[in-house]
This record gives C-alpha cells, structure tokens and sequence, in this order.
C-alpha cells in the first residue's frame, strides 16, 4: 500500500499558515499538519514528512537552524523555504545548505509553493516507481527463480552463491542459449551492486574498430562524427556490473587495453589524457573454450587468468533431464499472461517429444518452441505435432529475433506451407484464415 503524501507546514503567523493549509489541502489526497514553531515541527519528524514548508523567521529559531536539524535528521526530506525576505544571497545560501527550493511571500507565493509541492510529489512517485522495478527485477532474478532441479543446475546456483559474496571476476561458459546472461543478471542483482547499473555488451556484435569508443568511451571531436563526447560502457557500469559476453571474439589490440583497464582500475577515453577512476564488477561468458584460445595464440595468456576468476560453466539443456518440462511449463505459462490467452496445457506426447530432443539451441530454443506452440495449438492444448524441430528457419528459430506481428505471422504461414507442401486450403484450414488472407499476406512480405 502507497504511503500518504505528508505534508508540514510551519509558519508562526497563524493567518498565512491557514492560507497555506487550505491551499494545500485542495487536494484531497495531501495530508497537511500544521506547525507554529520549528521546534514542534522536529518533535514530529518521526512522522515522516513528504515535504515540510518552513517559514524563514520563526520566533523560537531562524530558518537555516531548523533546515540543519531536519537536515541532521533525514536529509532525504525536501524542505521549501519560504520567507517575506526576497534576498538574493539568503535564498542561494539555503539552497547551498539543501533547501529543495525557496519562495517569497508575494502574489505569485501561492503558485510556486503548489508547483513546487506537486513537483516533490511527482519526484517522490517516480522514486517508489523506480524502487518497485528494481525489487521487482531482484525478485525475478532471485537464484529460487532460476529454474530447474536438476543435479548440474543446482551446482550452477550454489557457485552463484558463493560469487555475490565478493566483486570476484566470473566467467561463464557454456553453449550458445544456455542462458549465459540470465545467470549474469542474477550475479548482478543478487550482490551488493543491485543498485547500480547492469551494463550488457556482446562483443562479437561489435565490429573490431568500434569496440574501443564502445568500451571506454570518447571526447567531443576526437574524431570525424564526435559531435559530443560520449561515456563508455566501463563508465556508464561504475559502481555496478559490466557483461562481456563472447570475450572470446575480442581482437588480439584491444585485450592488450582491457588488461590494462582491469589491472589499473581506470579507464581513458579515445581523444583524452585524463584517465578516470571506475569500480566495476566483471562478468565475462563465452561459448568457446578460452584456455584452447590461449595455446592456438588467439587469445592472451595474462587476460585468461586476470578474466578466469570464478568459472561457472553452463549446462546444456539435453543434460538437464526434467528441468526441460519445468522450463517448457514457465515459457508456456509466461507467454500465455504477456499476451492474455487461457491456461495452455502441454499433453503427455508433447512432454515426451520434449525429452527425447538434444535441443541443439538450448533454452533460447524451447523458448521459441514453447511459444510458437502455445499460438498454434488447437483447444488450449499444446500436442507433439504443434512441436516441430528444425536445424533451419523453422519453428525453432521463429521467435528467435523480435519481429512485427505481421512479420511473425508471415513466418507462421510460410512455415505451415512448408510442412504441408504448399497446399494452400489446407494450410487455410489448419491456421482457420481465408485463401486470400494467406496470399495477401505472402504477397506483402
């Protein structure tokens, strides 16, 4: 339940204190007490203020005082001065001191103290907004959530314990859509960095010349098209988490700067001297094996052992036995609610079908599978013959890449057009479209 907005008003001239409280209280949903003297005002700072409106001049003590003390007392609260004194150098001297803002006692007074109470409020609700969405994406990403029971996932959960308990490197291994930064994100989320930022980079979607402006960064004119100077990803993660994902596609040049970075705690934009300070916690994944890397002289021997730290290597999905039904039910499930449809079973031949497929594509491809299935079954029944395999486009690499939705049902068609030779009415009749629907659409792609 949302907390009340309270606000404190403390004003000694009890005429402008029950202007100020009638103003205020136009809304209904502003609780709003009122303060003769500063010092009543701290002995109820126990009830959490939203805001507290201060008069500059109160007869037990002067404004600055109180401010200091609430100040003292929770610096979060915003104060709003306001005073019958339009004096420059008083009012950025209280500003200097934390006052949220000051206001004047003139004919405008009253429009600037609403402004300014509704835009703390505005402030206060995006704040709760932000804290829910953090919590709610620590929450998704709590090792409970990690799916599966399976002996080689339990293992993975259990180093993941042990490496939120440090900033130690990990390193993360396994097939590609194992999951690599699900894992990475629950590392984030789990440690004492969830506050900060969880900063992503796919190294092998980077082409090689533009991977050193990515990671550390560049000034304003350092070279053709630097209109303005940009922060890099080691910037823009300080205090929280860096993703390298497929470290092992970085060019032989810049490992030499990424060690160097990871040694010296410090980074240097292209077209700068400066160096600046960064504290972030590196995570590192790749499908290859790095110290194979290391002896073919692809890859530095002294950044391998700088990124090994603690290796976590993923399991493929045919290893992970009935974590597989598990993983199909949270995909099915998870697609159902996002798009409002009805309970979706997966039958008895499906579940089986599932189990005795090596899902080259790990858990990106179930996915995919899951939620291709769930849009084809017929009476919310997902059967094995809504489930097939391809090493190709298909249904497993449908749903891979985000698509339109006219986009995603072109895929559809053609897919149903494939396994059913062409044959135009019965594709018509299996998708329950009309003939013209199927050619004006193919006709669009």
């Amino acid at each position: 339940m949302a907390q009340p907005f309270k606000i404190f008003i403390v004003e000694d001239d009890e005429w402008y204190g029950e202007v100020l409280e009638y103003l205020l209280k136009l809304n209904p949903e502003f609780q709003v007490e009122r303060f003769a003297s500063g010092k009543e005002c701290l002995n109820n700072l126990h009830q959490k203020p939203s805001v507290i409106t201060l008069d500059y001049s109160l007869e037990d003590m002067n404004g600055s005082e109180v401010l200091a003390k609430i100040r003292a007392h929770d610096s979060s609260i915003p104060v709003i001065m306001i005073s019958g004194q339009d004096d420059v150098s008083t009012a950025l001297n209280l500003l200097r001191e934390g006052a949220y803002d000051y206001i004047v006692k003139d004919d405008e007074a009253k429009d600037r103290l609403w402004n300014a109470v509704k835009n703390v409020r505005e402030k206060a609700e995006l704040k709760t907004e932000l804290e829910d969405l953090r919590q709610e994406i620590v929450t998704r990403y709590d090792f409970a959530n990690l799916i599966g029971t399976s002996t080689p996932i339990i293992k993975v959960k259990q180093l993941m314990e042990k490496a939120v308990q440090t900033n130690i490197t990990v390193s993360i291994t396994g097939e590609t859509g194992s999951g690599k930064e699900v894992v990475a994100k629950g590392l984030h989320y789990n440690s004492n960095r969830r506050k900060k930022s969880f900063i992503a980079v796919n190294v092998a979607a980077i082409p090689s010349e533009l991977i050193e402006s990515e990671l550390f960064g560049y000034e304003k004119g350092s070279f053709t098209g630097a209109d303005s100077a940009r922060l890099g990803k080691f910037e823009e993660a300080d205090g929280g988490t860096l993703f390298l994902d497929e470290i092992g596609e970085m060019p032989a040049n810049m490992q030499s700067k990424l060690l160097r970075v990871l040694q010296e705690k410090e980074i240097t934009r292209i077209g700068s001297s400066k160096t600046r300070k960064v504290d972030v916690r590196l995570v590192v994944a790749t499908h290859k094996n790095l110290s194979h890397e290391v002896e073919a002289g692809n890859f530095r021997e002294d950044l391998y052992y700088r990124l090994l730290g603690l290796p976590i290597e993923l399991p493929p999905l045919r290893s992970r036995g009935n974590d597989i039904l598990m993983l199909a039910r949270h995909f099915v499930d998870a697609f159902g609610k996002e798009n409002g449809l009805d309970k979706i079973e997966i039958t008895e031949s499906a579940r089986e079908k599932l189990l005795k497929y090596s899902f080259p594509g790990n858990v990106r491809e179930l996915k995919a599978l899951m939620e291709l299935g769930s849009v084809m079954c017929n009476g919310n029944k997902i059967q094995d013959t809504d489930i097939t395999f391809t090493s190709t486009r298909g249904i497993s690499g449908l749903l891979i890449e985000e698509q339109s939705l006219k986009e995603y049902t072109i895929g559809i068609i053609n897919h149903y057009l494939e396994k059913y030779n062409n044959n135009v009415l019965l594709v018509a009749q299996k998708l329950d479209i009309g003939k013209s629907t199927i050619y004006r659409m193919l006709k669009e792609e």
